[in-house]
């Protein structure tokens, strides 16, 4: 039987350590790898690899936030005993490196899904077990396993209701582990410093925003989650697609880099018992639904999984690219969500659709440049979330709006921010146009452009390009495609 996390250490010199390896699961408490190694009673080496042989390197804002939420975590296992070790390197070297200097026979992680990232843990795995290292490793990240959710056939799913009744009909996911009240110690291990790393932008600092934004690590998340389920979950249906409104659970970014586990969202949501908790766990289940989605087809971030969309006649116009990320396309709506996302690092769902349709189908460029720009400039860019939503978006995924589904930024801005509160915000020049023209400058009136000291193509850009006619054009170019009339 294991000793009991709080028992007494052991310091036999005959006890090796336990690596517990770090990755987007950076949290003590429901962190199923560092409670096993707790519950053993022998000494823990916790560990971070910032991986050279990643298969993807995290974008800018992303880098910012595990920065912080390093510094974070580093705080929350000293006060457990232990020491958080930084490496830099290719994961399977350091493993087996620091294996090697500490005596440890054991290293236990929590499993990665994306199909890239297990194939690497299998030689990983392999590499370790032959110098006599032990691995196990541990679900700490979805709230279902994917070979657990499958059709009548064992295929895996590919519309997201029938997914969603499969997971609802299964047992519960696991409560969550308790945070373990200490790790018993080891001798020092030589650590990489983390400022050496240089995550944080320099010259220039662009993170004034995103730091005035948003505070990462566990206790924040925590808080995060605490005070959207007494403050916005009751109201959750009637607001959680107004973005003027602080109605969504932010939670996107401690749940990307494993500050909180979907586990602990899932139970603490049931446990508030308000009417609308089953369409909060609805949008926890479409995370759910694009990382199964991603285990089973690894190249969702780069290939449309409607294969027809290879031959989709997409345009390159670098101008029009230039316009939409400097959020100066001369719609409202669109603009104040692309200066949103610069200034913050985050976009409220509603937002991203609308800017994503903008782009894939009014200005007709590939969705994969949105996809790299969202991972670029998103602090929750997550694999899975960020490249199943460009794709639904699209119209080039297995769960899409179909592609003839364009979104009016107009009506959209009108619906979803009537007194263009969100508007005024990110774009202040246009803060005195009257609601009724809030989201359509170019259609006011030249004494109210006057009366609002703003002289368009001056002070804010016409719209470079004409809803209606984009609208046809994409529509034209989805039924080319359909009838296999390629591009000439």
């Amino acid at each position: 039987m294991p000793a009991p996390s709080n028992g007494p250490p052991d310091h036999s010199p005959h006890v090796s350590p336990i690596i517990v390896w770090f990755r987007r699961d950076l949290r003590i408490a429901d962190n199923p790898a560092l409670s096993e190694a707790a519950l053993r009673g022998q000494p823990v080496l916790p560990l971070y690899i910032l991986e050279d042989d990643a298969p993807r390197p995290l974008g800018g804002a992303a880098q910012w936030w595990l920065h912080h939420s390093l510094k974070a975590l580093c705080r929350e296992l000293t006060q457990l005993g232990a020491k958080l070790i930084l490496r830099r390197g290719r994961a399977a070297e350091v493993l087996l490196r620091l294996a090697e200097e500490s005596g440890a026979r054991t290293v236990l992680w929590n499993r990665r899904y994306d199909r890239l990232e297990t194939g690497k843990d299998c030689k990983i795995t392999s590499a370790l077990v032959a110098r006599g290292v032990q691995v196990e490793a541990f679900n700490g990240s979805l709230l279902f396993e994917p070979r657990a959710v499958h059709n009548r056939d064992g295929q895996p799913f590919q519309v997201f209701a029938p997914f969603w009744r499969c997971c609802l009909s299964l047992p519960d996911p696991p409560r969550p582990r308790p945070r373990p009240l200490r790790l018993h110690p080891h001798e020092a291990v030589a650590s990489d410093c983390l400022a050496d790393w240089t995550l944080l932008p320099d010259r220039p600092d662009w993170s004034t925003g995103i730091a005035t934004a948003w505070t990462p690590g566990e206790d924040a998340a925590s808080a995060r989650l605490a005070d959207f389920l007494e403050d916005s979950l009751p109201c959750y249906g009637q607001r959680r697609d107004h973005p003027d409104q602080d109605a969504t659970s932010r939670l996107s970014p401690h749940l990307a880099f494993g500050e909180i586990s979907p586990r602990q969202v899932w139970h603490a949501a049931r446990a508030a018992g308000a009417h609308p908790t089953e369409g909060f766990l609805r949008e926890l289940g479409w995370r759910e639904f694009s990382h199964h989605n991603l285990h089973h087809f690894p190249d969702l971030p780069s290939q449309p999984q409607r294969r027809e969309f290879q031959d989709f006649p997409w345009i390159n116009d670098e101008s029009a690219w230039q316009a939409f990320i400097g959020g100066r396309t001369g719609f409202p709506i669109v603009d104040a969500g692309m200066r949103a996302l610069w200034e913050t690092g985050w976009l409220h769902n509603r937002l991203r659709m609308i800017v994503a349709s903008f782009l894939v189908k009014d200005l007709m460029i590939p969705w994969q440049r949105g996809e790299a720009w969202f991972w670029d400039t998103l602090v929750d860019a997550d694999p899975a979330n960020n490249a199943a939503g460009w794709q639904w978006v699209a119209g080039s995924g297995l769960e899409s709006a179909p592609y003839f589904r364009i979104f009016n930024p107009v009506l959209q801005g009108r619906k979803f921010d009537p007194h263009g509160r969100y508007v005024r915000r990110w774009i202040p020049e246009l803060g005195a146009l009257p609601d009724s023209v809030i989201h359509r400058p170019w259609e006011a009136p030249a004494d109210v452009l006057a009366k609002a000291g703003i002289v368009l193509g001056h002070d804010y850009p016409h719209p470079i390009v004409d809803h209606a006619a984009a609208r046809l054009r994409a529509l034209n170019a989805y039924d080319r495609m359909k009838a296999g009339v390629l591009p000439a």
